[in-house]
């Protein structure tokens, strides 16, 4: 008889709990207990909220489930993941306030790869005026140890993120793995030029991906396309300061990896170290195939064009050429415009002895040094063979490797 009368009241509990939130569509992280104070970890809330968020339907008189951060709140969150599938067709997080992982390293409960993670919530939509602060600094002297992503989004496909600011992650900004059908807009990602491994937004095994009208500045690339990488279209980016616009690396530790049909359009590269770059590590396989950068403004950019299958970093830069690599065809690079600040070669194709890189065509190229305005540019040659501006020569360059 206790057993039963135990179950029951286990059961009303339940029941209770999915009552209070039955019909209710928008669900502010306060009404879970969030206290937004910068000071209390607000995690379990967040969760419950998902939890409420996850389970509703959408009505037709009440629109899509939504979460919302409220304005003039800073929450604490620890690392923590958001899980699908959820009930509704669609879902919406609203940040409208701040977002702030533990400032200190001892402060982190749990050291994962992830700081926030959503995984397998289609038709997600994050937007708001809100800002998601990783306080990574503590983590950027501490090489050795495993950093955090600030968020990553993984089978998350018809994903949408929106206008938020993204300040100071303890490794990449966001990471983009295995969705397919993602629209990135309007998003200010800032981090120290000097801060280590802070890219962006890292792309990998994602196709139909638009990342459009947003201003990223940060450590290292501002924009990534790893492995699994295709239809991917980056139109109207600020990036500065950082290392440009990177197709790759690829192919480290002999691995079979691949990009295609990534198009950039319409970007500007503002002091930053690199600006349309593919790299590809010696002894790799695969393929980078159908690339254009078209319409770009270059301010101070150091290697404005660079193709490097020589590509290494690890600890003591030891890679030895290998006799394979990356098959890297079919690029374009066309109405690149502005200054570089390189007393060296503005534009550099490093390609493997085999097979090289193959029709790759650069025309409409007006580049002016700012250190000899005055200056011939000429692009520095090795293993490649195409179509390029009479204004600029390809130049035979032995560089480093035999």
């Amino acid at each position: 008889m206790s057993k039963l009368l135990v179950s029951f009241l286990i059961f009303c509990n339940v029941a209770l709990s999915n009552s209070i939130w039955y019909g209710q569509t928008t669900f502010n992280v306060l009404q879970f207990d969030a206290v937004g104070d910068g000071q209390t970890d607000d995690s379990e809330a967040f969760l419950k909220a998902w939890e409420a968020l996850c389970g509703a339907t959408e009505a037709n008189d009440t629109g899509t489930p939504t979460l919302v951060v409220p304005a003039e709140k800073t929450f604490l969150l620890q690392p923590i993941k958001f899980s699908g599938p959820c009930k509704s067709n669609s879902v919406h997080v609203q940040i409208l306030g701040k977002i702030v992982a533990p400032n200190t390293l001892h402060a982190w409960k749990e050291c994962k790869e992830f700081w926030i993670s959503f995984s397998e919530v289609t038709n997600l939509t994050i937007n708001g005026t809100g800002e998601i602060d990783g306080n990574g600094k503590p983590w950027w002297s501490k090489a050795s140890q495993l950093h955090h992503v600030a968020i990553h989004f993984y089978k998350c496909d018809y994903l949408q993120l929106r206008g938020l600011k993204h300040l100071d992650s303890p490794k990449a900004h966001i990471t983009i793995n295995n969705c397919n059908n993602v629209s990135v807009s309007n998003l200010h990602i800032i981090a120290p030029e000097d801060s280590p491994n802070t890219d962006g937004i890292d792309i990998s095994m994602s196709t139909f991906v638009n990342i459009h009208n947003s201003t990223i500045g940060t450590g290292d690339d501002c924009i990534a396309l790893n492995n699994g990488s295709s239809h991917i279209n980056i139109t109207s980016i600020v990036c500065g300061p950082g290392h440009g616009i990177s197709v790759g690396s690829l192919g480290e530790d002999g691995a079979y990896e691949t990009a295609e049909e990534v198009h950039v359009r319409n970007c500007t590269f503002n002091g930053t170290k690199n600006g349309a770059r593919i790299k590809t590590w010696q002894g790799g396989s695969g393929y980078v195939k159908g690339i254009s950068f078209e319409n770009i403004t270059l301010i101070g950019a150091k290697n404005p064009i660079i193709i490097d299958q020589y590509y290494c970093d690890k600890n003591g830069h030891n890679c030895k050429p290998s006799a394979s690599a990356v098959n890297v065809s079919n690029v374009i690079y066309r109405g690149f415009q502005g200054t570089y600040a390189n007393e060296e070669e503005a534009i550099i194709f490093d390609c493997s002895n085999n097979p090289g890189c193959q029709n790759v065509t650069m025309n409409q190229i007006n580049i002016t040094s700012t250190l000899d305005p005055g200056k011939n540019i000429s692009a520095a040659c090795k293993n490649v063979n195409g179509t390029f501006d009479p204004a600029v020569p390809c130049s035979p360059w032995a560089y480093l490797h035999p």
